[in-house]
């Protein structure tokens, strides 16, 4: 018998396809990731995101600090 899988595509060492695409809207519509500026390509994670991920056992201490 074969199963209907949805994929959760890997692109080097993120999450790329659809599911990449809607955990990111997801993060910025809840204000877990933000740009500084609309034209920015990065993203940051704010305060109230790192709070988030932490409840969600994701360990953000992982995540090298930049200056932003």
């Amino acid at each position: 018998m074969t199963e209907k899988v949805k994929p959760a595509k890997m692109c080097y060492e993120h999450i790329g396809g659809k599911l990449g695409m809607l955990l990111a809207e997801t993060f910025i519509n809840q204000g877990w990731i933000a740009r500084q500026t609309p034209t920015d390509k990065h993203f940051y994670i704010t305060a109230e995101g790192e709070k988030a991920f932490t409840k969600l056992g994701v360990d953000v201490t992982q995540i090298k600090e930049e200056t932003i």
